[in-house]
């Protein structure tokens, strides 16, 4: 299943948690000292808080995909339209090892196009191996 993502800095992560807990009706499926995510059964969303200094709201949106294929299909059919995209294979971020293809709107809002593949113990990994070079580096990428 194609799951919406929407990833916010939010300046406390306890409220947050306690907040998006009662807005959704469940727990979040991950929690470290630094993030949470929730990916409600009822709802196909994969939704995320982390705490930021810098940034507060919503960071970027994104699609998480069942497999590396359909994230590079996605990707190709931006491509047609003429935008490069920034790819990342086998990147560690939010607490997990994904390939992923940044992408941004016309308005500049950036997406993330990703099938995630394992779980990591770090938020952000500095390792990242670019397949296409992208116009730009959208805004949000990896968490913000």
């Amino acid at each position: 299943m194609k799951r919406v993502h929407i990833h916010a800095g939010v300046a406390d992560l306890d409220k947050a948690i306690a907040y998006y807990s009662a807005l959704f009706g469940s727990e979040p499926v991950k929690v470290r000292s630094d993030y949470a995510k929730w990916a409600p059964e009822d709802l196909a969303i994969n939704f995320a808080v982390s705490l930021s200094s810098s940034h507060s709201g919503i960071s970027h949106l994104g699609i998480e995909y069942d497999t590396t294929d359909d994230v590079d299909a996605a990707d190709q059919r931006v491509a047609s339209l003429g935008k490069v995209s920034h790819r990342e294979e086998a990147v560690s971020c939010c607490y997990a090892k994904s390939d992923k293809a940044w992408v941004e709107d016309p308005g500049g809002t950036a997406w993330e196009l990703f099938h995630t593949h394992g779980e990591s113990d770090a938020l952000v990994s500095s390792a990242r191996v670019e397949t296409r070079p992208a116009e730009s580096s959208p805004s949000g990428a990896c968490c913000g």
